[in-house]
Order: structure tokens, then sequence, then C-alpha cells
């Protein structure tokens, strides 16, 4: 069942989204060679505590840690680790944050240091999907249409699309429906209404769009071992427009000249 959201409820789900803007720009400052990703765990753990969030991952399901880390292959949910991040890979921060009983949700994939430029250009096209899957949900259209924009986005210049994960609808609880795959047929699926909030996360393979679920049951990887991309945000659907409740603008100020 989708729960629609009155404005009311769309006010209350703000401090929620704007906290986990505000800890991935946090984050953001850490990320470079030699730091491990436990350790980028812990500064948004204490982040988030601090300034009056829970970490909705942690303990989810079983899940061990606050963020879902996803360096290089890694699609999503990947464990923090004694892994210390090399010049050239990327890393994937994705994470959920609870504020009076109401999530926000965002990702964003960073180049750790000096990347290579068709790495670069695979990240740019990914973070681009997000906004051209964002533009397609409207009032009145079909969630087919955001997927199919994703899709047909990044397919066009040779990239291919995750299909055993997708985006959410997003509220109290961290997954609601509807699902928000990233690949699709236009004027499929359910119809766009005001007072959906949705998260819209493309997740997008340098290679083959065939993943390997790891043997501890999250960590989900590309078959072929080639990079994987995902970029998030939270979204509210209004009649007259959707709104982006979350923002890069924390994670551009903590990086300058470096952010994509």
């Amino acid at each position: 069942m989708v729960y629609l959201k009155t404005p009311d409820q769309i006010e209350q789900m703000r401090p929620a989204a704007l906290l986990i803007s505000q800890t991935l720009g946090e984050v953001a400052k850490w990320i470079a060679p030699g730091i491990t990703t436990r350790k980028l765990d812990t500064i948004a753990k204490e982040y988030i505590l601090d300034n009056g969030g829970r970490p909705a991952c942690l303990g989810y399901s079983g899940f061990p840690a606050t963020l879902c880390i996803e360096v290089n292959e890694t699609v999503v949910h990947g464990f923090p680790s004694g892994y210390t991040l090399r010049e050239g890979d990327i890393i994937g921060i994705d994470t959920v944050v609870g504020v009076k009983g109401w999530m926000g949700d965002m990702c964003y994939t960073f180049p750790v240091g000096e990347v290579a430029d068709n790495i670069m250009k695979f990240l740019r096209t990914t973070k681009e999907s997000l906004y051209v899957g964002i533009e397609a949900c409207k009032v009145g259209k079909r969630i087919g249409d955001i997927s199919n924009a994703i899709q047909t986005y990044c397919e066009k210049r040779g990239y291919s699309l995750v299909r055993e994960m997708c985006g959410h609808g997003i509220g109290r609880s961290m997954h609601e429906e509807p699902e928000v795959p990233n690949f699709g047929r236009r004027g499929c699926g359910p119809i766009i209404k005001n007072g959906m909030c949705i998260c819209v996360e493309p997740m997008v393979n340098m290679g083959s769009k065939n993943v390997i679920i790891e043997r501890n049951g999250w960590e989900c990887r590309t078959r072929d071992r080639k990079p994987s991309a995902h970029y998030e945000h939270t979204l509210a659907i209004h009649d007259d427009r959707t709104e982006i409740l979350t923002t890069f603008d924390y994670i551009e100020a903590a990086l300058g000249d470096r952010f994509i």
C-alpha cells in the first residue's frame, strides 16, 4: 500500500532529509586515500547522534553499521571494515537517518583522490541520470516513466542498470511502496500522485548488469568486478512540482572544486 503524505507530514520529513544531507557533507570532508571505511562509519554515527537523529540502518534486519559502503565494484549494502581507501577508488556512501519518527535517505558516490577519466565520466553520467529520472517524476505520470528515463539515459552511454535493487517509497519507514526500478517501460507501474514520497536512486554498472550477493547476505557486487555507481535523493511529490527534500549542497561545500 502506498502511503500518501499530507503537507504537514512532508514538513515533518524535512529535518531527517536535512540531517542526512548534512551527515554526508560531514563524511565528505574525510574521504581521502588512507582512511578506513570503518572510520567513516564512526564519523557518520557520531554526527547523527550528536545532532538528534537516529542511524536507521544500524540494526535494520541485522545490518551492523550506520553506513552502507560501496567501494569500486560494490553496488549496495557493503559493510564498513578495515579497508583503507586508495588513490583511484570510488566509494558510494548510502544511509538513512530518522528524526522524530520520519526518515531521510540519500547516497553519493565519491572519487578518492585522482580517478581515471573514464570512471569520472561514468560517475557524472550516473549522477546526471538521477536528475533525468526526477524530471520524469510528475503527478499523473507513472513510475515506469522514471525508470525508463534513467535506463535510456545510461544505456545510450554504454552503461547498464542493476535489476535486483531499486528505489522505494519512504516516510515513517525507510522502505515503503511503491518500488522505483531503474529500468522499465514508459506508461507502466503505479500512477504518481500528490503526496507520494519516494527515493529515486540509479544504481549503474560500468560493465555488465549482472550482480552477485556475497555470503554475508548483504553485500551486492558486480559479477565482472567492474565499477558501480549510486546516487540518491528523497523526493516529495506535489500537484504542481516534485520537490527534492535532500540536497548535495553540503557535499559540494565540503569538496569545493573537487565536487563532481
